[in-house]
């Protein structure tokens, strides 16, 4: 089998959500089972199994070593029995239209003479049929089609049971690892908030036991310290704040068509200061009216925790620069904020937006930080139908890209709508 052919066929597999909760490939499995069952008691030839919306039928083998047999079908044959049987369990020679809907299978099935089919039922609705038929005539008794239908409903009843389990299985292991990024990212933030908070306490005690004492050089120092250690505190249970609320869905999402400098300009004015202590040069090349479709308070988060990352790790000797850049591309508007700082790994960044830190990082003047900065960034920008990258080099600077849509994109919608109502 060629290798597209292949991977076409697996594809189509994945499709089978019902049948693959029988296990189909497993030996003696669930769908084996009953098919056999209803073979056996109706001494049918064949026993097919047919699921609503799958490409893929299921039939008892005449080698049952082999296993289940499979066979491509459309899913126009599963909705003609889904009408046919739409108030009845079963088909049988009694039933008026059986020689018009046998006429009709035997496109698919050659030389039918005797057929039955039951449905499966799933929460009192329907998601497949068993199809039994045989090339000789045979009539079967009310006391088997009694049987079948009962294989038929417990049938059913097993792949809800399985269905509910398989949902439960997923919630849990999403909980779990909800819990353990939870945890993580807690144990990392109570280490970073516990150092600010010893440097506050002692140099507050200091002003409160000897301001007397101090000269004017040694006021304006502890004051900065302060001040900077504050703003870094608050900067960092802001993100927890709305990581916690993006996480728990409590952020509405509310987009409106916008000047990108608006956001660019807010961050900039914040973190200028920073940037001057740093030596860094931090550049605003976002063009005058250039416009995206977003929720400007998510953007302008995005910018700044972006922003304030750079200038993080950018170095302090004079040389570093960090530069915010947009422009339209295609449906969409680039951002880009680059730097020349440290710069990342390969595996750094394949975790960059995973929430898994273990240790604080620290930048070029010893700030701290969790990088949940850029966990917020990544469910904003998703929120924003958005794309988030990172390209960097260790040594040699990183750049962070974002999409988000552009006006035009909001236009062509509105357009298409306004067109659909005339």
């Amino acid at each position: 089998m060629a290798i597209s052919s292949y991977i076409d066929h697996i594809e189509q597999l994945s499709a089978c959500h019902f049948a693959l909760l029988l296990d189909p490939s497993a030996k003696n499995n669930k769908l084996m089972r009953f098919l056999r069952r209803a073979k056996k008691q109706t001494q049918f030839k064949h026993s097919i199994c047919i699921f609503k919306d799958e490409p893929y039928l299921w039939k008892y083998s005449d080698h049952p070593e082999n296993g289940l047999e499979t066979q491509q079908i459309s899913k126009s044959v599963a909705q003609l029995l889904v009408t046919h049987l739409q108030n009845k369990q079963y088909i049988d020679t009694n039933e008026p239209s059986y020689e018009e809907l046998k006429a009709h299978l035997a496109k698919h099935f050659s030389n039918i003479e005797s057929m039955f089919i039951c449905k499966i039922e799933m929460n009192n609705a329907p998601i497949g049929f068993v199809v039994l038929s045989d090339e000789k005539k045979i009539t079967i008794d009310t006391d088997v089609i009694e049987e079948v239908s009962e294989l038929c409903i417990d049938l059913g009843e097993y792949i809800a049971l399985k269905q509910s389990n398989a949902e439960l299985k997923e919630i849990n292991d999403d909980f779990a690892a909800l819990t353990y990024s939870q945890t993580k990212f807690f144990q990392v933030i109570a280490h970073d908030l516990r150092a600010p908070f010893h440097g506050l306490l002692g140099f507050s005690e200091v002003l409160a036991d000897e301001i007397s004492t101090l000269d004017g050089d040694s006021l304006q120092r502890i004051a900065s310290y302060l001040n900077d250690t504050a703003q870094s505190t608050y900067h960092l249970l802001e993100n927890l704040l709305n990581w916690a609320m993006a996480e728990g869905g409590q952020f509405v999402y509310h987009p409106k068509a916008f000047c990108l400098q608006r956001s660019s300009h807010i961050v900039t004015g914040v973190l200028n200061s920073l940037a001057m202590n740093k030596k860094i040069e931090l550049v605003d090349q976002i063009p005058d009216q250039l416009e995206v479709y977003a929720d400007i308070n998510m953007v302008t988060s995005i910018l700044q925790n972006l922003v304030s990352n750079a200038l993080k790790f950018t170095p302090t000797d004079g040389s570093g620069k960090v530069i915010i850049f947009a422009e339209n591309d295609q449906d969409n508007v680039r951002i880009s904020i680059t730097d020349t700082g440290l710069g990342m790994d390969d595996q750094q960044q394949r975790e960059i937006f995973q929430p898994k830190i273990k240790t604080s990082l620290t930048g070029t003047a010893g700030e701290k930080g969790t990088g949940l900065g850029l966990v917020l960034c990544k469910r904003f920008v998703d929120l924003n139908h958005g794309e988030i990258t990172v390209n960097s080099k260790k040594g040699l600077g990183t750049t962070f890209e974002i999409l988000l849509p552009n006006v035009q994109k909001e236009y062509n919608v509105k357009q298409r709508v306004e067109k659909i109502a005339v």
